[in-house]
């Protein structure tokens, strides 16, 4: 039986991915992902056309706190802890390069 998915298929999703896999993991991801295709053929056989499209399983609320304005820390109270401070700013490295 041929499957879903080729090994070349996975060498070339790795690659995409900058993954290293070795011959044993490419292998198992070739069987793994050849079998998890096999059950979405199986989950398309199913008959959903009264089924209403859904973002979750179970009714949810918002479980979050309405925003409200607060007073925030002072700057000398959220600089306290910073490694390296030039007031009233967080002293980072420079990332950018000339």
């Amino acid at each position: 039986m041929s499957g879903k998915i080729t090994r070349k298929e996975v060498e070339h999703v790795a690659r995409l991915a900058r993954l290293e896999l070795s011959e044993g993991e490419k292998d198992l991801m070739t069987g793994q992902l050849d079998r998890i295709l096999g059950y979405m053929d199986k989950l398309n056989e199913l008959e959903t056309g009264g089924v209403e499209p859904t973002s979750h399983v179970i009714p949810m609320v918002n479980v979050m706190r309405d925003d409200e304005a607060k007073p925030s820390l002072s700057p000398d109270d959220a600089l306290a802890n910073a490694p390296d401070r030039e007031t009233p700013y967080f002293r980072v490295p420079r990332i950018i390069e000339d």
